[in-house]
């Protein structure tokens, strides 16, 4: 493979092209902006190529076939997933607030990426209990993103003193299923956002 693959253009001047250690990258951005209207089924190679600006053999060089696509775009999305939870909890002060950070990050990332979000928990991609070398150590960390939210939380008398595997689990399964709802349009981003307020109310000030 050559050193660099330049992007198909119908002006020269518009060319640019890529190391090819960064193509890679550019097509997993070209197919999470297709996943924002198309469904992972509707995703092939070649309108991965068409879509980055790229030869249609170009995609080849990374992908061996278009399930080995759908597999990287899938752990593009979780880690996009994962980093918009990670950012609006540093962005958020007191615990009460980073869990509904979290939560809100997760339905709304679910919501404006409804197909990456899918492809995210597609067991076809994702198995569950057996995650690629790729997929493992991202749904790892946002195992311990969420877990680190509910002890602090816990610390301070916003969650229950329960064991906090099973509410960490409780958790996720409510904000999951609301995620999926908005993205079913069963309900709106505002709707679920004041779901997860009245799930974790303010405590009252002292008389």
């Amino acid at each position: 493979m050559s050193d660099r693959i330049l992007l198909v253009s119908s002006s020269p001047g518009d060319k640019r092209a890529y190391h090819h250690g960064n193509l890679r990258q550019a097509l997993l951005d070209a197919a999470l902006r297709l996943l924002v209207e198309l469904p992972a089924a509707k995703l092939s190679l070649r309108e991965l190529a068409r879509a980055a600006q790229v030869s249609h053999a170009a995609p080849y060089h990374y992908f061996t076939d278009r399930d080995d696509l759908i597999r990287a775009a899938g752990v593009e999305g979780m880690r996009r997933l994962l980093l918009a939870q990670q950012q609006a909890v540093a962005s958020a002060i007191g615990p009460r607030e980073r869990v509904l950070a979290l939560g809100k990050a997760y339905v709304r990332f679910a919501a404006r990426e409804p197909h990456s979000f899918a492809l995210v928990f597609d067991p076809q991609y994702c198995r569950p209990g057996e995650p690629s070398a790729d997929m493992a150590p991202l749904i790892a960390d946002n195992e311990d993103l969420l877990a680190a939210c509910v002890t602090q939380a816990q610390a301070v008398g916003v969650l229950p003193p329960v064991p906090p595997a099973p509410l960490a689990t409780a958790l996720w399964g409510t904000v999951h299923g609301l995620a999926q709802l908005t993205m079913a349009g069963h309900l709106d981003l505002p709707a679920a956002e004041a779901a997860l307020e009245a799930l974790l109310p303010p405590a009252p000030h002292p008389q």
